[in-house]
Order: C-alpha cells, then sequence, then structure tokens
C-alpha cells in the first residue's frame, strides 16, 4: 500500500515537472534564432511559379502538397504534352487534383 502510494507521488512530481519544462517560456536566443525560418518560408510563399519551366525541386519545394513523385510527374507531363496552356491544365496531370491546384493557384503562372 505504502509503495502504490509513493509510486503515485513519484509519477505526479514528474509529470508536473515535465510539463513545467514543456510549458516554459522560450528565451530571446530561442526566439531570435527562430525568426529567420519564419522569414524564409514567408518569402517562399510569395514567390510564383513558372510551371513550364520550374525543375522538378523546385516544385516540390515550392509548392503545398507536391512531394517528389507528384513534381517528376509534373515535369514528365510537360515533356510529354508540351508547354502547359494554363494553370487549370495542371489537372490532367496524376495526382495534382482539384484541392492541390486551389492551394497553389496564387503560386503559378505560365509563360
Amino acid at each position: 500500500m505504502r509503495a502504490n502510494y509513493f509510486y503515485s507521488l513519484l509519477f505526479a512530481l514528474l509529470t508536473s515537472a515535465s510539463i513545467s519544462v514543456v510549458a516554459a517560456p522560450v528565451s530571446k536566443q530561442e526566439a531570435a534564432s527562430t525568426a529567420p525560418v519564419v522569414t524564409a518560408a514567408a518569402a517562399s510563399q510569395t514567390a510564383t511559379v513558372d510551371i513550364n519551366k520550374a525543375d522538378a525541386a523546385t516544385l516540390q519545394r515550392e509548392l503545398l502538397g507536391v512531394g517528389e513523385v507528384k513534381a517528376k510527374a509534373i515535369v514528365a507531363y510537360r515533356e510529354t504534352n508540351g508547354a502547359f496552356s494554363s494553370v487549370d491544365e495542371l489537372l490532367e496531370v496524376k495526382g495534382i487534383g482539384k484541392a492541390i491546384l486551389e492551394s497553389n493557384r496564387e503560386k503559378l503562372k505560365v509563360n
């Protein structure tokens, strides 16, 4: 009985210690080190991508929901069928649906 009580108290102590570590405020040094990451992410969101010129790595990096396989599929479609005439033509690429197209529409352009 005493052992169970002791283990319960130990568990409560360790749990409260771990919660206080997780909930601790971020120091100024940690906050300063994360600022460039946020700035870089914001900069990449405003950049436009020409789907007729971008390589697979650029497509993968700049577009939401587009990984390596989908980026390579976009490039392969472009090489097989020629340049895209509109952004909506991306729907013809296997793996690219309306949701992915709509989430990236502002970033895409066709020249």
